[in-house]
């Protein structure tokens, strides 16, 4: 492809030196001497010439990718029946599958189960518990219903404007003036998070024990948990770059008036934010922190807090939603308490499906068989002004 183009740049430049050579030899009348005529006719043959020799090449490019095709696919065993949409495992014959394999500690294994085969005795979930795993974790993770779910396949770019060009007044005929629009990227890469439980034999040849809900709840709740923290505040190394990361993070330009919080510092907060990310930005804080705002009062002692008068829905913060978590900041000088801004600007990324895989040997000892539940994940704040957070008065 190099090649092609470097022939193809050097036609360009033969031919405009052809045709500046014609413009300077050409007399009034429009004629050549016979050896400029002749020198002509040799540089624009040799044009198309080069024409010819590009074209040998672009064939002889597109012959070697055809050749470089698969000319067969692996040979796997399926069912007669064609293929449903969704895959195989989306079928019940795939779930009950996978439950019979886990109860029989994987030496029962139909052929249905060949789809997510692989040499370390991994299978991948099926996908109506992946969907139901994810029902948990949108669930019990605050941040996976505030903020962009994304699906990556590898590293993922994120392009970011760094600065816009602005307007300016000028006078008639004035000079004008000219700002750049820079870009910068961030990279979204994943991060492996995995749990495992051990159940008993009992159990697990125990047909009246419900297994299946039992596994998707431990794993969903326990993925949940790691998940939320890490969103919130995780360094970035080895797992997601948190909410309430110091440099990474919301930007902290606002510190409590004292040591504790008041009415005002929450409105400093809430204005500090502009004015495009407040249509839909709410409050994130710890549970702890719950009490001091819940006593909090306006002028008239009445109480600012605004309780939820649905079912389901948050409570509010002078208008805004707000939502608790125990893993975020419980503040002390010098510590982020409290967040406010629009978490749609933090991107969640998903690398492919969950996969399960069962622990052979490792408790057979006990009498028990473990179970790894394996995801990659990512997240980051790709715009850190839209989220503002509140730091207690005191410390660095």
């Amino acid at each position: 492809m190099d090649k092609i183009m470097e022939l193809r740049d050097k036609r360009v430049k033969l031919w405009e030196e052809a045709k500046n050579f014609l413009d300077s030899h050409t007399d009034e009348d429009g004629k050549l001497s016979a050896e400029d005529a002749a020198a002509y006719e040799k540089m624009e043959a040799d044009v198309v010439e080069m024409k010819k020799a590009i074209d040998r090449l672009e064939r002889q490019a597109a012959i070697d990718r055809e050749l470089d095709k698969p000319t067969s696919k692996p040979i796997t065993n399926q069912p007669e029946n064609a293929k449903p949409a969704g895959g195989f495992r989306a079928t019940d014959e795939y779930k009950q599958d996978m439950l019979t394999a886990m109860r029989t500690r994987f030496r029962n294994i139909s052929n249905v189960l060949q789809e997510g085969n692989d040499q370390q005795g991994g299978y991948l979930v099926p996908v109506e518990y992946d969907n139901r795993l994810i029902d948990v974790l949108n669930e019990e993770n605050i941040m996976r219903s505030l903020a962009t779910k994304i699906t990556t396949s590898g590293e993922h770019k994120i392009n970011i404007a760094a600065t816009k060009p602005a307007a300016a007044w000028i006078e008639e005929g004035g000079a004008l003036t000219f700002g750049d629009a820079t870009f910068d990227q961030i990279m979204m890469d994943a991060y492996k998070l995995h749990i495992a439980i051990k159940i008993t034999e009992e159990l697990l040849y125990d047909n009246a024990f419900n297994l299946e809900s039992y596994v998707i709840e431990q794993f969903g709740k326990a993925m949940a948990n790691a998940e939320e923290d890490a969103f919130l505040n995780g360094d970035g190394k080895g797992k997601p770059t948190g909410l309430f990361h110091e440099t990474l993070g919301g930007q902290a330009t606002c510190t409590t008036n004292t040591a504790n919080i008041s009415a005002d510092d929450v409105i400093n907060l809430i204005y500090t934010l502009k004015r495009p990310y407040r249509r839909n930005a709410s409050f994130i804080i710890n549970d702890q922190t719950i009490s001091a705002l819940r006593k909090l009062k306006d002028n008239n002692g009445a109480y600012i807090w605004q309780p939820a008068v649905i079912a389901g829905e948050p409570d509010r913060l002078f208008g805004y939603a707000l939502h608790t978590s125990q893993y975020a900041p419980a503040g002390g000088a010098g510590k982020p308490i409290l967040a406010f801004g629009d978490y749609s600007y933090y991107n969640i990324g998903d690398r492919g499906s969950r996969s399960m895989q069962q622990l052979r040997e490792l408790f057979a000892g006990n009498g028990m068989v473990g179970y790894l539940m394996k995801e990659r994940v990512d997240g980051r704040l790709i715009l850190p002004e839209a989220v503002q957070i509140l730091k207690v008065k005191g410390g660095a």
